[in-house]
């Protein structure tokens, strides 16, 4: 072995080696004790794999996430991680101090207080009582359920409960945490100390690894992520990526024959920075001319007719194909079962000029062009945008708007324009759009592009978060 393999073979917090796990299903009880005693050694069960050779590791100091959907088997990979479960093969190897978040409070004595429990759970997680001693007053601090916690837990709520579990398991500085599903516990208020608290212990170099279906929460936490879907490994990439190819297996979409390269996001790297350069270049005179006009620029904005602004978004567009003459990914990911094809797209500012680039608090137009191949009763048309890493910050669809789509068959066009204003901040952002429906009661996609375009937004005022209140500022002095 290389020293550099053997470096980061060193670096593996967490390493699974073609793990999966059997289950033998009966059809009836009675066929479990028939296949015990029989002679000839007679199966009368069915092998269910909950985990099919999966491999996958975690480098010491990353955040991985595992996604997929309702019995894929996420939660079975980490109770063999944790040991909680055996493997029927494979090989499964952790270092570092470990902190399970799987069932909160699962360890609790129902009958025991809530320091008693504290206490006894941090003794089976290897700390003594002296450790538990200084670590209680940040534990109790973390669940604030006041003097519940000298009470049986039985007679906590529900909420309670698991804020006392989830204070104690995070407490206690893990090198490596391992989390199923815990972020969402309690109110609102309690979560957002967790998501803190997560904050902390990444920064602090805690490898994690978790399970969730809050999208969000992986593309905030997670440096790569693993998916799982009955079982198999589907892929493991960028968060971005991951999540994209998740949809897809929620929208019954996914052939098994799609193509994840590791590749930077989409953004400034991979549209090329002349290009940017080009386009901040171009919208630099247009922002001077727009802040030259002031606050006239928003009333002029909210008087224009939509007649006005198609004719400005076609005489912008010319015959040829709106998005040739946009910055384009090269790269671009869709699919869908083709009884639509967005063909054409365009973004208009508020001059109706084509381009990339929109000056933050301006209006802006996303114009969308439909061709049918098929019979269609209501299409339902979107866009989507996101920031760089893949997560979602804003985006419509004509059925949120409540307009109505009519049937349309085989040879008919729609063209869909969302105008909005632009109160993102400054910064890059990506676009996607779509057509779907509704076919028998079950979401079809018809056709999904994602981040077909760059979205670069110009500011010279950038607030707190990712979009501007629009705050109005009153200030009063009284001197002394």
């Amino acid at each position: 072995m290389s020293e550099n393999a053997s470096s980061r073979e060193r670096e593996e917090a967490i390493s699974v080696r073609d793990v999966t796990k059997i289950y033998r299903l009966y059809d009836k009880p009675i066929d479990r004790l028939l296949e015990s005693v029989n002679p000839w050694h007679r199966n009368y069960h069915r092998d269910f794999y909950a985990l099919n050779h999966i491999s996958f590791s975690v480098g010491k100091g990353e955040s991985v996430g595992i996604i997929g959907t309702n019995g894929s088997g996420k939660s079975t990979i980490l109770k063999i991680i944790t040991g909680v479960l055996s493997p029927s093969f494979g090989t499964v190897h952790t270092k570092g101090t470990v902190c399970a978040l799987l069932e909160l409070g699962a360890g609790f004595n129902q009958d025991y207080t809530g320091i008693e429990n504290i206490y006894m759970n941090g003794t089976m997680m290897g700390f003594s009582r002296e450790e538990m001693d200084q670590k209680l007053q940040a534990i109790l601090d973390f669940a604030d359920i006041g003097d519940f916690v000298h009470q049986p837990v039985k007679s906590y709520s529900s909420g309670m409960f698991v804020r006392l579990a989830f204070a104690l398991y995070i407490s206690v500085d893990p090198e490596v945490l391992i989390v199923d599903e815990a972020l969402s516990v309690g109110d609102v208020f309690f979560q957002a100390k967790c998501y803190h608290r997560m904050d902390e212990l990444k920064r602090k170099g805690t490898t994690i690894l978790m399970v969730t279906h809050d999208l969000g929460s992986v593309m905030k936490y997670c440096d790569r992520v693993v998916l799982l879907n009955r079982g198999e490994k589907i892929s493991e990439g960028r968060p971005g990526e991951m999540v994209d190819l998740y949809k897809k297996i929620l929208a019954g979409q996914y052939t098994g024959h799609e193509d994840f390269v590791d590749k930077q996001d989409f953004g400034v790297n991979s549209i090329g920075a002349s290009v940017v350069e080009e386009l901040k270049g171009k919208a630099a005179g247009e922002a001077k001319g727009a802040e030259e006009k002031g606050k006239d620029r928003e009333q002029e904005g909210k008087g224009k007719t939509e007649p006005e602004g198609k004719e400005k978004e076609k005489a912008g567009g010319g015959d040829s194909l709106m998005m040739s003459r946009l910055s384009l990914n090269p790269d671009v990911k869709h699919y869908g079962n083709g009884k639509a094809e967005i063909y054409d797209f365009g973004i208009f500012d508020e001059r109706g000029q084509l381009t990339n680039v929109i000056l933050k608090g301006e209006y802006f137009s996303i114009r969308e062009k439909i061709r049918f191949h098929d019979r269609i009763d209501a299409p339902i048309f979107t866009f989507t945008i996101k920031d760089k890493r893949g997560m979602d910050l804003t985006g419509t669809n004509t059925m949120f708007e409540g307009k109505e789509t009519k049937a349309v068959k085989a040879g008919d066009e729609y063209i869909c324009t969302f105008r909005q204003r632009m109160n993102l901040q400054g910064g890059e952002y990506l676009l996607s759009m779509s057509c779907t429906g509704f076919e028998e009661g079950t979401h079809t996609v018809y056709d999904r592009k994602y981040d077909v375009a760059s979205l670069t937004v110009l500011s010279n005022k950038n607030t707190v978060g990712v979009y501007d209140m629009e705050s109005e500022l009153t200030l009063e002095r009284h001197e002394a």
